[in-house]
């Protein structure tokens, strides 16, 4: 009996974790699940946080009482209201927030990231080619704060799991890029940074 009522009582505990409310802070990076089928594609390859699917992110920024977060996402690097980009999903957003040790990098990585306003997207999904994805910005901004590499960069794949066939939506992407789809480069994504042991989720938003 004592062993069901304790197995109740983390039960009950592990669910309140997973609804609590985060309270915002500056460098929080926030991880949200879009509806798109190259997310799916996204989704299938990567996996985050207690896996949860996530194929976008963002960082907190705190300016004159408002927050905003600092994303790269449609056209090009940008800062944009936290309430705009909660509408990008009907999912719960997942946030992220810097182990204690690390958070005196979070002024420098703010600093770089607010320095790439305007920088275009980068639709190749290429690591370090002028341009940015929404998980590439991030790293580069840690990378540049913390002065070696802070976050991880993996090969990516763009293959069906268990497969050797390519999703047919990265097909048809590519294609209209004209340009080979990059198997195997090094990359990051957000699934990956959600589980990175220099941070810790807190709650949701």
């Amino acid at each position: 009996m004592k062993k069901i009522i304790l197995l109740l009582i983390l039960s009950i505990y592990t669910v309140s974790f997973g609804q609590k409310k985060a309270t915002l802070k500056e460098g929080d990076i926030i991880f949200q699940s879009m509806n798109c089928d190259l997310c799916k594609a996204i989704n299938a390859v990567t996996e985050g946080f207690d896996g949860h699917d996530f194929s976008h992110l963002g960082m907190i920024h705190i300016k004159n009482d408002s927050i905003y977060v600092i994303e790269a996402a449609g056209k090009n690097v940008k800062l944009t209201p936290l309430e705009v980009f909660k509408t990008y999903t009907t999912d719960t957003m997942y946030v992220g927030r810097l182990k204690r040790k690390y958070r005196k990098y979070i002024p420098k990585a703010i600093e770089f990231s607010m320095s790439q306003m305007g920088v275009p997207y980068d639709e190749a999904y290429l690591y370090d080619n002028g341009s940015y994805y929404c998980s590439e910005l991030i790293y580069d901004a840690f990378l540049a704060a913390y002065e070696k590499p802070f976050f991880e960069l993996t090969p990516m794949t763009f293959k069906e799991p268990n497969s050797n066939q390519y999703f047919q939506v990265w097909i048809v992407y590519y294609e209209n890029l004209k340009i080979e789809i990059p198997e195997g480069e090094l990359g990051c994504n957000p699934g990956g940074i959600s589980t990175s042991n220099k941070l810790k989720i807190i709650g949701v938003i």
